[in-house]
């Protein structure tokens, strides 16, 4: 019934933005502009490695991405799960559970304080509810990825506290090709035997209607590491058990192989007057989940499969509005928890999400985008591990995000959202509904050298989770017993953050500190206590405070005819603590990257270094995580030139094969990160 309801709400929403964008369409939307229907929409992406306060090719032009990932160094950190594959920008880490479930870690939030989002709306799955619940985005349909902070946050939920994190899809065509167009990917990884192939195809139907075709295939082995399998504490655990030989395991990390395969396409048409698109992709995954050693007897997989229908269209507009916007989503989503054969827990969810913008014509320097935004997520959970009982979420919001430049290079933005957020879960007879106030101001000064300096303010709410809220079971992914408090308030938050940024024809330099105060921020806490034979995390809410910084900064050092060696360094740090508690726990520690890049014409070498700090503020009943330090090699080469069809890399990632184990993750004493690997990969695009 309830899938039949959202079917029908989905549907309702469609043909109103469709009939809307049908009526909206000026006179002379079927007449051909100076540009022609041809014409691209946005710049496509550059190949630069990592961009500063980059302008992002997607449909959020107001924004400025704090950091973004586009071109060949996307196409050589791609990986299976976005978390691994920003791991290494500036201020990000990734919660790495296993290497089929990797969420992304900005400034020390995970989960549902940051926002992972395809073309500025959700992904539909369960990644938020628990570390081992992989991320539905396949990397190989993505051109262009986004990290934001600040005001812009508030543009999509006021839960995003930690920023968020936004994929160009090229799925729902955003320009009618003159010709067939063609990409083709492939890639080979040493450390899990990874194979890896991809492709897409762009056609013209008609002179205004594109679509799109694309389909993709990953396979990996259990995953090779450098060492030993598990932490000191826990192999000294284990000696005192009389388990030697458990405790000298090394080589491979048991039950992480991972197979996932996607198959998509979009129709899109496409005019001066505007443009609608709808897509359908099918996501189907299943990998390993590495279990404590001693703990489970059957190793654990998960089978996942998520069906996604997309909605994309935008009408132009006249006088003081630009344009109207607006996307949608359906996502039917299911997992099976597999303990052997047989199905231990079994997930199963739908969700629609839908979202309206007006952006405002620039006038006078001042610009802005305004709109709604309505979700509804249900899920529900049988079996072993149903540690939440069945429940609904619904959210309604209503945001506006306004830009003015004042003169003399100053910038002012000011951003307001409100938030009507209900949790629900009949089959207990509970429901809480939070009105969730959010607001953000901004300031910039901007010189003719290049050189910003800017600060932003936001105070944020977000409702707690269903997890949060209603948590009462063994979570066999944590190895622990859950218990939530149904009474827990809004958890509100105060963050301020200072940012100084230089970029001019050789120098390109970003210096960020935050510092954010929570209210009642909730996370769970072992208070020495068992339940089931597991240790007892009780949700708490108490304030919080996080502090921190980071910085990136690369020098063209040297230039010479067609070739340039630029050094680069970054940073980050976050410091965190919870009232009463001390440590905050999962928290990433002080990490320094140094390296240097030569480009030759169309061949570019890089070499880094990267030095993860030990981690003592690990939380209660947790081990300190030791430093480790990475040596990392690439290469990339366009043998047919820079605006070639073909883009080879090759990288060595860990090149000194070392153990290293990721403070933000929860299996980090039994999943280290990769051992030493040799990764291909090309492109062919034509």
């Amino acid at each position: 019934m309830y899938r039949a309801c959202v079917e029908r709400t989905f549907k309702r929403i469609a043909a109103s933005a469709l009939l809307a964008g049908a009526a909206c369409l000026p006179t002379g939307a079927f007449a051909q502009d100076a540009g022609g229907p041809h014409a691209p929409a946005h710049a496509e992406p550059s190949d630069d490695a990592i961009v500063v306060t980059g302008h992002p090719p997607v449909d959020f032009a107001i924004l400025s991405a704090t950091t973004s990932l586009a071109g060949d160094a996307l196409l050589a950190e791609t990986r299976g799960q976005i978390g691994d594959t920003l791991a290494k920008l500036p201020g990000v880490s990734a919660t790495s559970f296993a290497p089929g479930a990797s969420r992304p870690v900005l400034r020390g939030y995970s989960g549902d304080r940051v926002a992972v989002l395809i073309d500025g709306i959700g992904s539909i799955d369960a990644s938020t509810v628990s570390n081992d619940h992989a991320v539905v985005l396949d990397p190989l349909s993505i051109d262009h990825i986004d990290v934001f902070h600040g005001p812009a946050v508030l543009l999509f939920g006021g839960n995003a506290i930690g920023g968020a994190v936004n994929a160009r899809d090229k799925r729902i065509p955003r320009r009618v090709p003159d010709s067939a167009e063609m990409t083709v990917m492939g890639g080979y990884g040493t450390a899990a035997d990874e194979r890896s192939i991809g492709g897409s195809l762009g056609f013209a139907v008609a002179p205004r209607l594109a679509a799109h075709l694309d389909a993709s295939w990953r396979k990996s082995d259990d995953l090779r590491i450098g060492g030993n399998l598990l932490s000191r504490s826990l192999r000294a655990d284990l000696i005192a058990q009389g388990n030697e030989d458990l405790a000298d395991a090394a080589g491979r990390i048991p039950n992480s192989a991972t197979r996932t395969f996607t198959l998509g396409g979009g129709l899109a048409f496409i005019d001066t007057g505007g443009d609608i698109g709808v897509s359908v992709q099918r996501y189907d995954t299943r990998y390993g989940v590495p279990s404590r050693p001693g703990g489970e007897e059957d190793p654990v997989s998960i089978d996942l499969v998520q069906t996604r229908i997309d909605l994309r269209g935008s009408v132009k507009l006249s006088g003081l509005l630009d344009s109207l916007r607006f996307r949608g989503v359906y996502g039917d989503y299911s997992h099976a928890e597999l303990e052997g054969d047989a199905v231990g827990t079994r997930f199963a969810g739908e969700g629609i999400e839908f979202r309206a913008d007006l952006v405002q014509a620039t006038n006078n320097g001042w610009r802005g985008r305004s709109g709604i935004q309505i979700a509804d997520r249900s899920l529900a959970i049988q079996g072993d591990e149903a540690f939440t009982p069945d429940n609904d979420t619904r959210r309604f919001g209503l945001f506006t995000l306004q830009s003015v430049e004042l003169g003399s290079g100053i910038t002012l933005e000011g951003a307001g959202r409100f938030e009507r957020a209900r949790v629900a879960a009949n089959q207990i007879g509970f429901s809480r509904s939070f009105g969730l106030w959010s607001a953000a101001a901004g300031l910039s000064w901007e010189s003719d050298g290049g050189l910003t300096l800017g600060v932003n303010y936001v105070r944020s709410a977000r409702a707690p989770s269903p997890e949060e809220l209603l948590s009462d079971g063994v979570h066999v992914a944590t190895q622990s017993y859950e218990l939530g408090d149904p009474g827990f308030g809004k958890e509100t938050s105060d963050g301020f953050e200072a940012y100084a940024r230089l970029k001019t024809e050789r120098t390109n330099v970003s210096l960020t500190l935050f510092r954010t105060r929570f209210g009642g921020f909730i996370s769970p806490i072992p208070n020495g206590e068992e339940r089931e034979g597991f240790p007892l995390y009780r949700y708490v809410q108490v304030p919080a405070r996080f502090t921190g910084f980071e910085a990136s900064g690369d020098w063209q050092a040297l230039r010479w005819s067609e070739g340039e060696l630029t050094l680069s360094a970054a940073g980050d740090y976050t410091h965190a603590r919870l009232e009463g508690l001390g440590a905050a726990p999962l928290i990433p520690p002080l990490r320094l990257r140094g390296g240097l890049a030569v480009r030759q014409g169309a061949l570019r070498v890089s070499a880094e270094a990267e030095w993860n700090a030990r981690q003592n503020r690990v939380g209660p009943a947790a081990s300190p995580v030791p430093a480790f330090t990475l040596v990392n090699l690439g290469a990339d080469w366009h043998p047919m030139g820079e605006d070639g069809p073909i883009t080879l890399t090759l990288s060595a990632d860990n090149l000194l094969d070392v153990v290293g184990r990721r403070a933000a993750s929860v299996t980090r004493d039994f999943v280290p990160i990769a051992g030493r690997d040799v990764r291909l990969t090309a492109r062919l695009a034509f």
